[in-house]
């Protein structure tokens, strides 16, 4: 089979052998599969990535002197079944599932393997007890993207909303995006969005945020605020101390960007008790000032992934048009179009998501 590889540093296009499964397996053609940041930071980063392996005893790292095929939003067509099967979909079902493989050692992620193939090969291995059929006849680009709105629905409930706060989202690429989805899906408004690139204010607006922020403009922390100032009744009730402090509700900040610098930026901009959740992927060493952390008293929340209900929740949430995932959708690329998507995803101007599909 074809598939685009990650050898050497680089994505080139081979052939390399079927796959064939084994017990509780699932013999899956690739039907569509988004490009992931992640994906266009292991191609930078991978190095990095193997050293912070170490700190995880049990995962084992890639080997970067062997090929890897990244590829972990997809959606499937079920082809063939291993042994220990209940053959529960029947061969052509389209289906999605959490990039993991169920094995005797444990589970196995997909996508940053040597040993199991990630969705930019035109066929893989799934667990048939992870496997969720695409209900409502849900184009499979779009089915794709259940696992990056998974990352948003899954930073949203880490945050402990209580009520009442005001969310300030930093970056809208896909996975600020999907935070916005997952924090109208709460009901929790006015969310603020703040990112440079125009387009991806409009998408951001599109996908339920209510005001549009261009830090090249406007600093996020000064417009949050105009928009986080309590009523006349809420200031009249606050305690005799709290009411030394500024009039605001509380804030929850979602950092979505993953560079180096922000959240250092977030920590100097945010107001006295906020609460930080930190999505977006950094791989660089970044620093930050504790003092400011701590004498704004903030709650800094690391996130990563999701769980197998908080998955098949955002599966439900496209199929059922509560999240117009379609809106994400820049470009679609075949096998021989990877190594070049990865390079156009450097513009946010021309892409956010671009979907392969390793079968045309």
């Amino acid at each position: 089979m074809r598939a685009a590889i990650f050898r050497n540093g680089e994505i080139v296009v081979d052939e390399m052998l079927e796959p064939q499964p084994r017990a509780g397996q699932v013999l899956v053609k690739s039907l569509a599969c988004g490009i992931c940041g992640s994906d266009l930071h292991a191609l930078k980063h991978a190095h990095r990535m193997v050293e912070l392996a170490k700190h995880f005893p049990g995962r084992k790292p890639m080997d970067l002197s062997r090929d890897v095929v990244f590829g972990h939003e997809f959606c499937c067509e079920v082809l063939d079944y291993g042994p220990d099967t209940a053959r529960t979909f029947k061969p052509g079902a389209k289906v999605c599932s959490i990039p993991a493989l169920l094995t005797a050692e444990g589970p196995k992620g997909i996508g940053y393997s040597n040993d199991f193939v990630g969705a930019y090969a035109e066929q893989m291995l799934l667990s048939e007890a992870l496997l969720l059929e695409v209900p409502n006849g849900l184009a499979a680009e779009h089915a794709a993207l259940t696992e990056p709105l998974a990352v948003g629905v899954h930073a949203v409930t880490k945050a402990n909303i209580s009520g009442g706060e005001v969310p300030l989202v930093i970056g809208c690429g896909p996975v600020g995006l999907a935070v916005i989805a997952a924090l109208k899906i709460r009901g929790l408004h006015p969310i603020i969005a703040a990112d440079y690139s125009p387009a991806r204010r409009a998408l951001a607006e599109k996908l339920g945020a209510d005001v549009i922020v261009d830090p090249a403009r406007t600093q996020p922390y000064t417009t949050w605020a105009e928009h986080a100032e309590m009523s006349p009744e809420e200031k009249a009730a606050r305690p005799p101390l709290q009411a030394l402090l500024p009039a605001l509700k509380p804030a929850l900040i979602f950092e979505c960007v993953g560079v180096p610098g922000l959240i250092q930026q977030v920590f100097e901009g945010a107001p006295r008790d906020a609460r930080i959740v930190v999505v977006g992927v950094c791989m660089e060493t970044d620093r930050s000032e504790p003092m400011l952390g701590i004498m704004k008293e903030l709650n800094v929340q690391y996130v990563l992934g999701y769980t197998p209900e908080e998955f098949a929740y955002s599966l439900r949430l496209i199929a059922e048009g509560q999240v117009d995932a379609a809106s994400m959708v820049t470009a679609t690329v075949g096998i021989d179009g990877v190594a070049r998507a990865f390079a156009d995803l450097a513009n946010p101007e021309a892409h956010t998501k671009i979907i392969v599909e390793p079968w045309r």
